[in-house]
């Protein structure tokens, strides 16, 4: 564990007095509720941080990661809650992650795709939700396929008549449920690590603790219990870093 006393790293992270936290209401597995009262693992990762500092937390609440990627980058907010991504790292300092995420896909019940590799062919259209982590994978490591940006992956991948639509797993596996006419391919595409994060221009001091914090949190069970809390797979839990 870092040894910055405790008063340093608020200053440094939370140079306001306040922390303000960007969460993300578009992940259904991280966040749920509304603006006025969210709830889940990162609203409560965000309270735990501000309380072991001694800090109010106020929580920026978005509909989209890119949302939340931006108040991060410009200045409004201190803290976040998104995947892991090297598009990010020029402005985020993460911790390892503390949930791990699948990326799947959802084709019509029809469809002659039956794995993943066969995704990634000339004339396949993927529907993802505009800079989410799967959007930032997918456009830098296909090959063939091509992505389709919008509000929401199986939304674009619906209205347009898409060959693919790309999400994740939970959500997903319920639209699927619900649309008989859709089916997940088995398998994944990626892993995506949801992490905790803060501006790149923190000192060591203050990331250290980010990080030792969310370690802690992972081991003594807090994570866990917050995933159980919020009706969430405790499997998601990331492994120690």
């Amino acid at each position: 564990m870092t040894t910055t006393p405790r008063p340093a790293v608020a200053a440094d992270l939370a140079p306001a007095g306040v922390l303000r936290a960007s969460v993300n209401l578009g992940n259904p597995v991280l966040a749920q509720g509304t603006p006025e009262a969210p709830g889940g693992i990162t609203v409560d990762l965000a309270r735990e941080i501000g309380a072991r500092l001694g800090l109010p937390v106020e929580l920026l609440c978005f509909d989209a990661a890119r949302k939340s990627f931006d108040a991060m980058a410009d200045g409004r907010a201190d803290l976040c809650f998104l995947a892991v991504d090297p598009a990010r790292e020029t402005e985020v300092a993460f911790t390892a992650p503390y949930v791990v995420i699948e990326g799947v896909y959802a084709v019509p019940r029809g469809s002659a795709l039956s794995t993943v590799e066969e995704v990634d062919a000339p004339g396949v259209r993927i529907g993802v939700k505009k800079g989410s982590a799967y959007d930032l994978f997918l456009s830098r490591s296909l090959a063939h396929a091509t992505v389709v940006r919008g509000d929401e992956g199986v939304d674009v991948f619906r209205a347009e008549g898409l060959e693919v639509g790309a999400g994740i797993r939970q959500p997903l596996t319920a639209y699927a449920a619900a649309h008989p006419d859709v089916r997940l391919i088995e398998g994944r595409f990626m892993e995506i690590r949801q992490a905790v994060g803060t501006t790149v221009g923190r000192r060591p001091e203050t990331v250290a603790f980010l990080r030792d914090t969310v370690e802690e949190l992972k081991a003594n069970g807090f994570v866990a219990e917050s995933l159980r809390r919020s009706g969430q797979d405790t499997a998601l839990l990331a492994p120690p870093a």
